[in-house]
């Protein structure tokens, strides 16, 4: 049988260390190669054409979410298991829509890890026990299709921003939460108060509210 081989990408050599230990002594997978940035990541991933690349989220250079969007955009049969610290539903949902075929938290057993590496590497999507808890909590509580959309006029991503301005974050905030370049923010709030016509931030968190986000 091939064994699965596998990119790092973790700029925590303790890390990487660990794993490479619990790679090399499975029988079934092979360690190809190893990044300490998301830059790296990207690179080896086209080079070295790996069956899963597990991803931190927080990397110098260029952050896992991005680097997750361009490998799986340049090899789509990449699998790509994010293996981070961050459990909130923001970076869940930022990985899930980069592409991503599963979500472990870090501190997960050595089993699990393994498990988790065939899984995607055999094409099926996992979580960790809590992170799956909070995505059937999340699409058993989703809007029915027939709720008519707010602020129709908005991208999916304005409208996400806009509930975060609503909840009172300040940019700073919103990049660092949606893995976005401040510039980036900056650019989608221009938008959103162009497209709602309103005059300053307050005026739009004040619609927002109203509409029932934040």
């Amino acid at each position: 049988m091939d064994r699965l081989r596998i990119l790092i990408a973790d700029d925590h050599l303790l890390f990487r260390d660990g794993l490479r230990a619990l790679l090399d002594a499975a029988s079934d997978t092979e360690l190809i190669g190893e990044a300490a940035t998301g830059l790296e990541a990207v690179a080896l991933a086209v080079e070295l054409q790996p069956d899963v690349v597990v991803m931190d989220l927080q990397m110098p250079e260029l952050n896992g979410i991005e680097a997750t969007r361009q490998i799986v955009q340049a090899s789509p049969h990449i699998g790509v298991l994010v293996v981070t610290m961050f459990e909130d539903d923001g970076s869940v949902f930022a990985a899930m829509r980069a592409g991503a075929r599963g979500y472990l938290l870090k501190g997960a057993k050595y089993d699990e890890m393994l498990r988790a590496i065939r899984a995607v590497g055999g094409g099926e999507a996992i979580f960790s026990p809590a992170i799956a808890v909070r995505l059937v909590d999340y699409f058993a509580n989703i809007r029915p299709p027939n709720t008519p959309q707010v602020f129709p006029e908005l991208s999916e991503r304005e409208r996400e921003i806009l509930d975060l301005i609503a909840q009172g974050q300040r940019n700073p905030e919103i990049a660092a939460r949606l893995f976005l370049s401040p510039k980036t923010v900056r650019n989608h709030v221009s938008n959103i108060l162009n497209k709602l016509q309103v005059a300053d931030r307050t005026e739009a968190i004040i619609r927002a509210r109203e509409a029932g986000l934040g």
